[in-house]
């Protein structure tokens, strides 16, 4: 892709293994549904151009170029997937709706991500997959809610299958994203570390080297 874009966003989806993490990140990106996806062998990424609406009163919008990272949930991968987490923006945690043990271990990648993320603290949506699956639900939402508001990070119920709130899900992590690099770059501070150059970049940038040296976003 050209390099027309404001900003560059590395955003990375983790949860169990076949909890349709590929099948979302492609629905986002392509607007299809495959169900005859591979298992994810170690990491793999999609990418998408969209517009942000970064202020309505004053009109301004920009432009973001998303980099889908989609890890593979096996515990012989966890490795390989891991040393990722330092470079990414924000977070798809996924689990199956019908699947209680892919809903349990959802708190152990949390835990992971806490240890191995840029702060102990980033930016996260809980998403709840397979909504079109309703009659074999084995998680309540109110248990995900409540799971969710535990980490302070919303809940959405999504169906790669039909596209339902999966463009929903995405907007919610870049408003995240976006408010705390807005913090990052207006007042020279990130919560507990910082963003790694590699993560974010401004295709148009025209920030001072005061704000470049205190900031590295």
């Amino acid at each position: 892709m050209d390099g027309d874009y404001d900003y560059l966003l590395k955003l990375l989806a983790l949860g169990d293994s076949g909890v349709g993490k590929t099948c979302f990140l492609h629905q986002y990106t392509q607007g299809k549904f495959n169900s005859k996806f591979l298992t994810t062998v170690g990491i793999d990424f999609q990418e998408k151009r969209v517009s942000y609406e970064q202020d309505s009163a004053a009109g301004r919008t920009q432009k973001l170029h998303l980099q889908l990272w989609d890890t593979a949930g096996q515990e012989r991968f966890r490795s390989l997937t891991t040393t990722f987490f330092r470079d990414a923006m924000g977070f798809l945690v996924l689990f199956d709706i019908t699947s209680e043990q892919s809903f349990v271990n959802v708190r152990n990648w949390i835990s992971q991500l806490q240890s191995c993320a840029y702060c102990d603290d980033p930016d996260m949506v809980l998403c709840g997959n397979k909504l079109d699956l309703e009659d074999q639900r084995a998680v309540s939402c109110e248990e995900a809610m409540k799971l969710a508001e535990k980490y302070g990070m919303p809940y959405i119920e999504t169906s790669a299958a039909t596209g339902d709130n999966i463009k929903t899900a995405v907007n919610k992590l870049i408003d995240l994203v976006m408010k705390r690099m807005e913090q990052c770059i207006d007042k020279s501070w990130f919560p507990k570390g910082t963003v790694p150059t590699t993560t974010l970049l401004k295709g148009r940038a025209d920030m001072s080297k005061s704000e470049k040296s205190s900031c590295p976003c």
